[in-house]
């Protein structure tokens, strides 16, 4: 009889744990999907992303970067988006004040760059129209990445183009996960 009452005890013991440990886990302890918390106001419906301001010698990146911070809010969030600030809600400015990109690894038999690091320094604030009140701001946001180019000259020329678009793409994403996120 004890061992039944035993056996009995240990089963509730662990039905018990079990029950804590499935609420525990749908509680979300905290954790959510990036980019689904947004701290930005419920009452905005357009955001306007004027084309950045190019303080740099690189020709055409604030036209790259622009369009891939547009592609990306479009992509992530519910907002429309304008390139002009009359009529809209919030307008998300940007300044591209450095690129740099320094030899990172070199090819051990001819002595050829194989991969760039870049650097992208901006200025980016993002303001309610209504209330002027600047919601997101960073003077020094900073992206660097990793970029393997090719040894062959001929079609090193022709890589600045998709380099320069998949690097403009990953700092988009950077840029408004850290809005959404309010980092």
């Amino acid at each position: 009889m004890r061992r039944r009452f035993d056996l009995r005890r240990a089963k509730f013991v662990m039905l018990l744990a079990a029950l804590g440990c499935v609420f525990a886990c749908a509680s979300g302890c905290g954790y959510h999907v990036a980019g689904r918390a947004a701290r930005l106001p419920s009452t905005w419906h357009t955001i306007a992303v004027p084309a950045f301001v190019n303080r740099t010698p690189t020709y055409r990146i604030e036209q790259r970067v622009t369009n891939a911070v547009v592609h990306e809010l479009l992509a992530r969030t519910k907002y429309r988006v304008v390139p002009r600030a009359a009529g809209a809600d919030a307008v998300l400015h940007g300044e591209i004040t450095d690129i740099e990109a320094v030899p990172l690894l070199f090819d051990a038999t001819s002595g050829h760059v194989t991969t760039m690091l870049v650097t992208l320094k901006l200025k980016v604030s993002l303001v309610d129209e209504a209330t002027k009140k600047v919601v997101y701001r960073n003077d020094n946001f900073v992206f660097r990445d990793e970029y393997q180019i090719s040894g062959d000259v001929n079609s090193f020329f022709q890589e600045e183009g998709p380099a320069m678009g998949r690097m403009s793409r990953d700092f988009a994403s950077d840029l408004v996960s850290a809005i959404l996120e309010d980092f």
